[in-house]
């Protein structure tokens, strides 16, 4: 094979993979513009996929490059790696015929002893599983390029779940790059990406890596979480998302635990109350309630203005006192 057909290999059939993975997306995706989504998406990705192989295809040469002098994107895309073993299609395809399509890399921007990576992420893994150099093309690309062929390859390979847009667009915005190009990066129009941000935005990222890719999972489903999440919801969960039982199951199983969890109906404890007066005697006594999210002090008899307004001129003091208390305890 020619270096030119290799090259050419590269490119050969994106746009309709990418087609492939757009019908497959926007199906699950419901009735919400399919039709305009699709064309918005297949046509973004044919001019990309010509612009990128009229580069790739312009005379730079092949090179061999050790894998271990090559890292990953600026920007993290995934919330798992998917290591590849010796027995994935890829690893035999190329153990035993070669690498046939180079990856796309380009001179490490901190680093110019170190290359980073902008396309063919999985072939790096196969190559350097197999103890191989990569064969690669070394381009002046900028930031912008880089997210943009890793979009790409993410919409060919078809297997970044909602969450994992999600994440990746927000991600890049919080890199400062504009929503136009997050939204070439991802193969989606405005109001998409929108919803990608919001439901990245609302669920704290904890929560997020903790139930992991969910590949099940779609936007439906993660935007319903997102709308639901409110201040209090994270320390409720805290607990499950701890526990073996939640840790040991499988990333669509823990977002549905997840759910289930805060679907559940908390118990309200009983409401206590009881009298207090003074160990050391008095002329004062008080009434002390407690119920829900409600505390009440009710205080009586001669010293009750004074100890009162005494208590109401300290309140600052005491909660503060409170707080450092809590925090020397590691709550």
């Amino acid at each position: 094979m020619s270096r030119r057909d290799r090259l050419k290999g590269l490119f050969d059939d994106t746009a309709q993979e990418l087609a492939a993975a757009n019908y497959d997306e926007t199906s699950l995706r419901g009735s919400a513009g399919p039709v305009r989504t699709m064309a918005l998406t297949l046509g973004r990705m044919e001019e990309e996929s010509r612009a990128m192989q009229e580069a790739l295809l312009s005379g730079e040469r092949i090179v061999e490059l050790d894998p271990d002098l090559i890292d990953s994107s600026f920007v993290r895309d995934r919330l798992a790696d998917q290591p590849l073993d010796i027995e994935d299609e890829l690893v035999r395809s190329i153990a035993e015929n070669g690498q046939e399509v180079p990856i796309l890399v380009r001179r490490h921007p901190d680093d110019e002893s170190r290359y980073q990576i902008a396309y063919g992420h999985r072939r790096l893994q196969a190559v350097k599983l197999l103890g191989r150099k990569v064969q690669a093309i070394v381009r002046k690309l900028d930031d912008v390029d880089v997210v943009i062929a890793q979009g790409i390859e993410n919409s060919a390979r078809r297997n970044l779940s909602y969450i994992e847009r999600a994440v990746f667009a927000l991600n890049l915005e919080l890199k400062g790059f504009e929503r136009p190009v997050i939204m070439k990066a991802l193969s989606t129009d405005k109001t998409e990406l929108s919803k990608l941000i919001t439901v990245a935005k609302a669920i704290p990222a904890d929560i997020v890596r903790s139930v992991g890719a969910a590949p099940g999972i779609g936007r439906r489903k993660w935007m319903a979480l997102a709308q639901d999440w409110n201040g209090m919801t994270a320390a409720r969960l805290a607990k499950l998302v701890g526990s073996q039982r939640f840790t040991a199951e499988e990333s669509d199983r823990r977002f549905e635990l997840l759910v289930a969890e805060l679907a559940r109906k908390e118990a309200k404890p009983e409401p206590t109350e009881y009298d207090w007066k003074p160990k050391s005697g008095g002329k004062i006594a008080g009434r002390i309630k407690s119920a829900g999210n409600s505390f009440t002090i009710a205080l009586k008899t001669g010293d009750a203005p004074d100890f009162g307004a005494y208590i109401s001129r300290r309140l600052d003091e005491l909660y503060e006192a409170y707080r450092a208390g809590r925090l020397e305890a590691g709550e």
